[in-house]
């Protein structure tokens, strides 16, 4: 055993090669629009010192960059590896399970984790498969189109006079959580207690990826605006409420392929009434 995994786990449990290394692997860092090159290369440092790998960034004004480099301070591999993405849905493609981290509240009605909480929702469902945190621009973090694509939001418990926390700062905090729950005690992950025990089973399926998902979202709003059930002047808000509605559910494959019958069904029926007008 390595010195460092000694200092990881003072009591001696075996770490390399479980289950806890595969998890944080699935695990990914999503960086939305981030402005500074410097913020990049820290959130690397920070991923590379908690044992995560995977970073994703969603158009980012600078990168590659010198100064991403200078701050990752030998965590060179994760950027090297980091892959750009045009749109935040493309980052998403293959996430069961997506949490925004925002700096305050927002009127979204979006279940609320802690970030302890948020870090042992995402190692339960990284057994599955892709898992992402995600983190928003330094300015104005993320917006709330974004938001409505995470299936849960994450708020950071600072002081209400000076909630700004640095992106990359966040970044270590949520790093460190994934860690602490993945190796405290040695304990198996699956035998931690469920901090989100009230969620019930939604978690104990195999929910379908985001892409899947979003491809739903588009035919179910095209089939509404065809039946001319959504508010023209204001398509978002409905779409909004059906988002929530769907993600809260977490559809596995064979329920997806239900509803998208329903919703071929009610097309056709809709497109034949129109024609005979």
């Amino acid at each position: 055993m390595s010195q460092g995994h000694i200092a990881d786990n003072p009591q001696g449990y075996q770490l390399a090669g479980d289950s806890r290394h595969a998890r944080l692997g699935q695990v990914s860092i999503v960086m939305i629009r981030t402005s500074l090159a410097a913020n990049i290369g820290s959130a690397a440092r920070a991923m590379k010192t908690m044992g995560l790998s995977e970073l994703k960034l969603v158009a980012p004004r600078q990168f590659p960059d010198p100064e991403a480099s200078a701050l990752a301070s030998g965590a060179d591999d994760i950027l090297e590896n980091a892959s750009v993405h045009a749109s935040f849905n493309d980052a998403l493609a293959n996430a069961e399970l997506v949490i925004g981290s925002s700096a305050r509240r927002r009127s979204l009605s979006i279940p609320e984790l802690s970030p302890a909480q948020a870090a042992h929702a995402l190692l339960e469902a990284a057994a599955r498969g892709p898992v992402a945190m995600v983190f928003g621009n330094e300015r104005n973090g993320m917006e709330n189109v974004e938001l409505e694509r995470c299936h849960f939001l994450s708020v950071i418990p600072t002081e209400p006079e000076f909630s700004s926390l640095n992106v990359a700062q966040a970044v270590q905090l949520y790093c460190y959580e994934l860690r602490s729950a993945a190796f405290s005690l040695g304990a198996p992950i699956d035998s931690t207690p469920r901090l989100i025990s009230a969620l019930g089973d939604e978690l104990a399926h195999i929910p379908v990826p985001g892409q899947t998902l979003e491809g739903f979202f588009e035919h179910l709003e095209g089939t509404l605006k065809e039946l001319e059930f959504l508010d023209p002047q204001n398509p978002r808000q409905m779409m909004a409420r059906l988002r929530r509605l769907f993600l809260r559910a977490q559809p596995d494959q064979t329920e997806i392929h239900i509803l998208r019958g329903i919703l071929a069904a009610l097309g056709k029926k809709a497109r034949a009434l129109a024609s005979r007008r």
